[in-house]
């Protein structure tokens, strides 16, 4: 059966030759081809790939009647996949599109083994799309879409290897959420960021607590150090050209009207003080009669007065009107 179909090829081609060398020059036009830079040409000839694979780019030649040919275009394709309804690991239903690049990488099996390739790489990259998705949960299809397209990629290329494709680049165009869980995820965003911010604020204000208290003690050790920061502050304010005036107060002034007050408050109370020790101390004077018979009468409306050396002497002692005895 071979060694028949093979003489019956063989008397088919001769056939041809001879009509084109009889319809010369008008069987150029038929016979002579010509395909792009970017184009090949897989011939078929009674029905079977011709040796030497994939004609061009440039001239080649057919024999009418019994060849015939199909032009493969090499130039890279973009299929954009429509958006797919996607189930997530984490039971989340998303929309997701994405695009895929992909070229000829050889012509001949690419007409050979496949009966539309291009069909068949763009059907399955939906499919492999939707499958790649479904076994994400739904915080690794947004924070690692280079890692799913990589994967989609290695996945699509080995797929359609037989056919003759090589796929390029996936690329994730969008994710879509649906509005509700938008609304949720926002939320949650909106109260995490306040809680770091609230977190933030208070490790500010415990290093400035701390940051102030070194101030204090240096300002303590050296109280020059608070002057030179009100002149710091004075010339922090003038550079900002307000109309405010600022008159700075000496500390050491005011610390001295301070320790003034202090020192005249306490010599007072201890002035007060001695007064009142001095008055309590000091014996109180008491007036008699210059002659002995008032002294004799006083003493008997007063009561009975304690005798001594010193009253007996006194009474006796008579001045010009008065006479002064110590009780």
């Amino acid at each position: 059966m071979n060694h028949q179909a093979s003489t019956c090829g063989k008397i088919l081609i001769f056939l041809s030759v001879c009509l084109v060398i009889l319809t010369l020059p008008f069987s150029l036009f038929v016979c002579f081809k010509v395909v792009q830079e970017y184009e090949r040409a897989v011939i078929f000839r009674l029905g079977r790939l011709m040796q030497g694979g994939a004609k061009g780019p440039g001239i080649f030649f057919i024999l009418p009647c019994i060849d015939s040919y199909a032009r493969v275009d090499l130039r890279t394709r973009t299929y954009d996949v429509p958006p797919q309804e996607v189930l997530t690991k984490d039971s989340v239903t998303v929309s997701v599109d994405a695009v895929v690049y992909y070229r000829v990488s050889n012509a001949t099996v690419s007409i050979a083994n496949v009966e539309n390739a291009h069909h068949s790489t763009r059907l399955l990259a939906q499919t492999t799309l939707r499958n790649t998705m479904g076994t994400q949960h739904l915080h690794e299809i947004l924070s690692e879409r280079m890692t799913i397209s990589d994967t989609m990629q290695v996945q699509l290329d080995e797929a359609t290897d037989a056919w003759g494709i090589k796929v390029e680049r996936v690329e994730i165009k969008d994710v879509r959420l649906p509005v509700q869980l938008q609304r949720a995820m926002a939320a949650e965003a909106e109260a995490a960021r306040e809680a770091r911010a609230k977190v933030i604020a208070a490790e500010g204000e415990q290093k400035a607590s701390r940051a102030l208290r070194e101030a204090s003690e240096v300002i303590g050790d050296s109280p020059a150090a608070l002057q030179l920061r009100y002149l710091q502050t004075l010339s922090a304010i003038s550079a900002e050209k307000n109309s405010t005036i600022v008159f700075p107060l000496p500390i050491d002034l005011i610390t001295y009207f301070l320790k003034s007050n202090d020192a005249d408050t306490i010599k007072t109370a201890a002035n007060t003080a001695q007064a009142i020790a001095d008055r309590e101390a000091v014996p109180t004077p008491v007036i008699v009669p210059s002659t002995v018979a008032g002294a004799a009468s006083m003493m008997a409306g007063m009561g009975p007065i304690p005798t001594t050396s010193s009253n007996v002497n006194n009474v006796n002692h008579e001045t010009n009107g008065i006479v002064t005895a110590a009780m």
